[in-house]
């Protein structure tokens, strides 16, 4: 099937006659125009009751959803694909196409906007509001406790050594105060090293930068299958090498970095496993 509707073909099937859902029924047919709001509507809705998500649930280097996000039907955030398909709920980010939004508000079709949370209790509340909006409040809470457990388990044990580290991406790609990675990194027992590099929330940091001064660990996405992009070689530049022995680089994957909810349980676990990974190399030059 084709979701590249015309506007014209939408209005002349009456698709847009009726849509708008009441706020205090159960929504059947819910779009998502957000990749993080993807990843939390699959883990509080029924499966019937999503009738599509962003297309970056079927873009493997931009979902963390993987196999699963791409067995649901999807759309470019058109305003006339969202209205073919009849919703009576419609999840936005601030991100998300303001056509689209507009055209939802004059056909009075029911739609929840979503901000960037940029700590953990603000991406718990998130999950909330999600759960709230598809009328799953209990899954909602499930949910957030699992999360909550999972962060708390991150946490470091009493007497663990400080360890900087620096979120480092595709092309240089850094996360610093300020952010949801940020957040976490500091409740995984990490100091985030991308202040010190002169970065401001996210960006790039130069290599020379880290090659000059790096930080106890980097946690490193991996490059793509292939020949990689300029962006992929700068994680495998010959010059971090040289720094081999003052920095231990830990697997981070990059889908990590985009968004919280239950991407929240793989990060902190990944955090855990890169922080006594390094702990463990560390102990063993001390022995040597």
């Amino acid at each position: 099937m084709s979701w590249r509707i015309t506007r014209r073909s939408v209005l002349a099937s009456g698709a847009v006659v009726g849509l708008g859902g009441a706020a205090g029924s159960d929504p059947h047919r819910i779009v998502s125009l957000n990749p993080c709001l993807d990843v939390i509507l699959v883990h509080l809705a029924d499966r019937a009751q999503i009738a599509a998500l962003s297309h970056y649930s079927h873009e493997p280097s931009s979902s963390s959803l993987g196999e699963l996000g791409r067995s649901f039907p999807f759309t470019h955030e058109s305003a006339e694909e969202v209205l073919a398909l009849r919703p009576d709920l419609v999840l936005t980010g601030r991100h998300s196409s303001p056509a689209t939004r507009a055209a939802l508000k004059r056909l009075n079709i029911r739609a929840e906007l979503f901000g960037v949370p940029n700590t953990v209790d603000e991406s718990l509340e998130q999950v909330r509001q999600v759960a709230r909006a598809v009328h799953r409040p209990a899954r909602g809470e499930a949910l957030v406790a699992r999360i909550e457990a999972a962060v708390a388990a991150a946490a470091p044990p009493p007497g663990t050594p400080k360890m900087t580290a620096l979120i480092y991406q595709s092309g240089g790609f850094a996360s610093a105060q300020g952010t949801l990675m940020d957040d976490m990194m500091r409740r995984a027992g990490f100091e985030n090293a991308a202040s010190r590099y002169g970065l401001k929330r996210t960006g790039n940091v130069p290599l020379e930068n880290l090659i000059a001064d790096p930080p106890d660990v980097l946690l490193a996405g991996e490059t793509k299958p292939g020949a990689p992009t300029w962006a992929d070689r700068v994680l495998n530049h010959p010059a971090l090498s040289r720094v081999a022995h003052r920095m231990h680089r830990a697997s981070f994957p990059q889908q990590l970095t985009f968004c919280g909810g239950p991407v929240l349980i793989q990060t902190a676990q990944m955090l855990v496993h890169a922080r006594q990974g390094a702990l463990a190399v560390r102990a063993k030059e001390a022995r040597a």
